[in-house]
């Protein structure tokens, strides 16, 4: 390769260009720029040996040493594209189609030679989702799903497959990464009343009893898999769309870990919530997830699946390691503002913060220092652009787009592991630039009436501050026992105030939920007994809960604090509801 400055590929409504990255930013000349409006997709291959792109009337190839074309292939319906592990193959996918000459579908997903061009196989695959053929990082093993089978080849020869995972059927699956063993984690629905199933087996001993590890689980509409860079060990998140029991509005998520020696783990998380991401530290040995109602709660876990970190609570729902694995980029995007944590993995410390609203797409450049976010259409229409920054928070680039202009798609260039050597993470930002557009106000907004007045509302009073892990004499309790173990506690502070307060006194919390303030129970309220009916005693308990908030309320006003409309139609029910506990008593 001519140079270890990585480039950044631009595709959108003007065509396709390359430019240098840092510290340059000026256009490579050596690439011939595609004017073509119809570039549906480019690609680098992962050895960054090779670009291809479409331009709506062939599949061009250019090696990135000279940015010569080496293979213009004529396929002007071709949506999708993507390479081998190795670059050796480009894989393409197009929308199969039919004709009155021929009423049947044509092979629609092709696999060329990278360097030529030449065809290798072709095959029929209807839908577009996971339409990729599957390689192991050696590429000596092919995977692809045809109707529930999982067809393996070896060694290149795609004519016909080696081994077959039938008659178990496979809704998903994937092929893990790193080289032999091999590894392929099967998804299997259930029935109705019964499991799903996720199981790994090692190739090729693809009997039905023959997997190495199994996993079972209800509710899953649909499977997510992660494996973790050496192919080691695989996360897999289930989902369903529609939560049944109401508690969420996301569906229901869970995740599970299976190693490849046998284990198998529920991944127990710390707060209630969906999983907004997943992502494994390419050093392998940890993960890390974003998950629970927000703000949003991030957790460090080891192969065990026990926590070992915890990054705190924030307005967060994704997770970029760099390629080394050494800086982690926590960033809330899409209906957050954009707000970026960067960092430090080995001493687990806070690098920067920083903003970069409307951000629509992020990528770590290859050297492990510099990253980009992009706002692009047609996620957003208005504002497109790119810009670099350093890690630590330092914006070092920026080009915005024209109004008339869409910018669709930013790729960095890919190379080998071990071209890049990772670096020391240092706390001092770098020299940069001032972004362009203004920042917006920070400042939380306030209601006329509130202004210019003392506030004692905190805008993040149920953040959580970064903390180690602490490890639980329990191991990783489940849900319902977390649940027990709060109702315990709740239970035993109870009892606590209600032997510290005086007869007939009540304690509860006050205005700023800090203070304590004691209220007096009207006489009825006070003297009023359980009875023998365990349907009267219910009604008693939830009428006295009811008079005591109220009168509550009524010494805040008297103390002169404006109460709210609902607040002051509670106490309007007093007279009724006093009336109601005598009847009850009597």
């Amino acid at each position: 390769m001519a140079s270890n400055v990585p480039v950044v590929a631009v595709r959108g409504s003007t065509g396709v260009s390359i430019n240098l990255g840092p510290p340059n930013y000026d256009l490579v000349t050596a690439f011939a720029r595609e004017d073509s409006k119809n570039c549906n997709a480019m690609a680098f291959d992962p050895q960054g040996k090779y670009f291809a792109w479409l331009n709506g009337v062939s599949i061009k190839i250019a090696s990135v040493s000279t940015w010569r074309v080496v293979a213009d292939i004529a396929r002007p319906k071709v949506s999708c594209l993507q390479f081998s592990p190795l670059g050796t193959y480009l894989m393409t996918w197009e929308q199969p189609f039919v004709t009155t000459a021929s009423p049947t579908p044509g092979p629609n997903l092709h696999i060329y030679k990278a360097e030529s061009g030449e065809l290798v196989k072709d095959f029929i695959h209807k839908r577009q989702i996971g339409w990729e053929p599957q390689w192991s990082s050696d590429e000596k093993v092919c995977a692809r799903l045809v109707n529930s089978d999982v067809l393996l080849y070896e060694n290149g020869d795609l004519e016909a497959p080696a081994h077959r995972i039938q008659n178990q059927r496979v809704a998903n699956y994937s092929l893990s990464p790193g080289g032999a063993p091999y590894h392929v984690l099967c998804y299997v629905p259930g029935k109705s009343g019964q499991p799903s199933f996720g199981k790994l087996f090692q190739y090729p001993k693809f009997e039905a009893g023959a997997f190495i590890a199994s996993k079972s689980f209800f509710q899953a509409d649909k499977v997510d898999m992660f494996w973790n860079r050496v192919g080691s060990a695989v996360l897999l998140l289930t989902s369903t769309d529609v939560d049944k029991s109401g508690s969420s509005y996301y569906g229901k998520q869970s995740l599970h870990a299976l190693a490849c020696r046998g284990e198998t783990a529920m991944v127990l998380l710390g707060k209630e919530g969906p999983i907004y991401c997943v992502a494994w530290s390419p050093k392998s040995t940890e993960f890390c997830v974003v998950y629970g109602f927000s703000p949003a709660k991030a957790t460090l876990f080891n192969l065990k699946c026990e926590p070992v970190f915890e990054f705190g609570t924030g307005p967060r729902n994704a997770i970029h390691y760099n390629p080394h694995g050494n800086i982690l980029l926590l960033g809330g995007f899409g209906n957050i503002r954009g707000n970026v944590e960067l960092w430090d993995m080995p001493n687990k410390k806070l690098i920067a913060k920083m903003d970069a609203p409307d951000t629509t797409l992020l990528h770590w450049s290859p050297d492990g220092e510099h990253f980009m976010t992009a706002t692009t259409w047609p996620r957003l229409r208005v504002g497109n652009g790119f810009k670099i920054w350093h890690y630590t928070g330092t914006l070092l680039y920026e080009r915005p787009w024209n109004q008339q202009e869409q910018l669709w798609e930013v790729l960095w260039q890919t190379y080998p592991a071990g071209v890049f050597k990772e670096h020391a993470v240092s706390y001092r930002p770098v020299e940069g630039i001032q972004p362009s557009q203004p920042q917006a106000s920070k400042q939380a907004y306030r209601p006329p009436c509130a202004r210019g007045k003392e506030s004692n509302f905190k805008l993040h009073d149920d953040d959580e501050l970064p903390s180690n892990a602490k490890p639980n004499s329990d191991g990783n309790p489940s849900k319902a026992a977390l649940k027990l173990k709060k109702k315990r506690e709740a239970k035993k502070a109870k009892k606590e105030q209600e032997g510290s307060a005086p007869s007939g006194v009540a304690v509860t919390n006050g205005d700023a939920m800090t203070a304590v303030t004691t209220v007096k129970l009207p006489p009825v309220v006070a003297e009023a007994e359980l009875t023998d009916d365990p349907e009267k005693n219910k009604k008693i308990k939830k009428i006295r809960s009811k008079l005591m908030e109220i009168s509550r309320l009524k010494e805040q006003r008297a103390a002169g604090r404006q109460l709210e409309l609902n607040q002051l139609d509670k106490i309007k029910k007093e007279d009724e509801l006093l009336k109601e506990l005598q009847g009850l008593v009597l």
